[in-house]
């Protein structure tokens, strides 16, 4: 199947205090992220880097969170951003920026999903689950929140109601092996699928993802699915500020790709947490425009061999 990939920059650098994740989207451009997708027959449209609307006063009880403005002007930006993508029938890619675009990249997809009548799922492939809240976050790092607020969870008052929350069963957490006490307490409250390093070890990668996979098509839903550069182990993508040991390998990752493209269920797609000044040579951005080559239907006969 081919698609309309609409190409979305999100310089987005609020969610954290390293900085760098701004020049992700000019990083996947210069590794050749259109042109991957255009050699594969999808149609590419680049609509450039979302702009940060002006801001409005926004204010929270942790005073551990920083930049919650900005974090609001984005999340308002890229959900409307990525709702237009999809409406106008395009595969929206979102190249960030850290993980907080999430916040608006799902969002968006949420709302498109919710006016055509169809369920909307997410796979989050991260060593991190990100269920903070604004309101028990310690470090106020925004980026470790997203999945709280697609899931309904209270502590979101600064930010514009989400719509639609997916019900926690529709998510799927994949590769996560970084939980924080405060979050392992709230999952158990909440139907999460939860398949984290321990899991893929025991079962392989196959088996878990195509049981979820198989509840997305039976519910004839919309899968986004949000890759961060710290699902991959920091020895092969060492471009992320958050690297956490034992992430998943090359092969991997291709074969996770792989089999998201043989679903034919993926509608949306975060690239997320790349900072170009932390990589070697553009490492980790040719090999995050590798993997969506792979889920976009590049086999592993169509690879060349190159250095690096």
């Amino acid at each position: 199947m081919k698609h309309s990939c609409i190409l979305i920059g999100a310089p987005v650098d609020s969610g954290q205090r390293r900085a760098g994740c701004l020049m992700g989207p000019a990083a996947y451009r210069v590794a050749g992220l259109g042109a991957t997708l255009t050699a594969l027959g999808h149609g590419v449209e680049d609509r450039g880097d979302v702009a940060l609307p002006p801001l409005r006063e926004v204010s929270g009880s942790n005073a551990a969170v920083h930049d919650l403005a900005e974090t609001v002007g984005w999340t308002e930006a890229l959900s409307a951003t990525v709702q237009s993508a999809l409406s106008d029938g395009g595969f929206p890619v979102v190249m960030g920026g850290d993980h907080s675009l999430a916040l608006g990249s799902v969002a968006g997809a949420a709302a498109h999903a919710h006016a055509v009548g169809r369920p909307l799922f997410l796979l989050w492939l991260d060593a991190h689950s990100d269920f903070h809240t604004p309101h028990t976050t310690t470090s106020g790092n925004l980026h470790g929140t997203p999945v709280a607020y697609i899931a309904g969870r209270e502590g979101f008052e600064a930010f514009p109601p989400f719509p639609a929350p997916l019900p926690p069963r529709n998510i799927c957490l994949f590769g996560i092996r970084s939980v924080d006490p405060e979050e392992h307490a709230a999952l158990l409250d909440h139907e999460i699928e939860i398949n984290d390093m321990r899991v893929l070890d025991e079962f392989g990668i196959v088996a878990p993802l195509r049981s979820f996979l198989d509840k997305v098509r039976e519910a004839d839903g919309m899968l986004h699915v949000s890759l961060d550069v710290d699902f991959l182990d920091p020895s092969i993508a060492p471009a992320v500020g958050t690297t956490v040991p034992g992430g998943t390998t090359f092969r991997e990752a291709h074969l996770v790709m792989e089999l998201l493209h043989e679903s034919g269920l993926v509608t949306s797609l975060d690239l997320v947490e790349l900072n170009p000044f932390l990589d070697e040579r553009g490492r980790t951005a040719k090999m995050m425009v590798d993997l969506v080559g792979s889920l976009m239907g590049r086999k592993v006969f169509d690879r060349p061999t190159r250095s690096f």
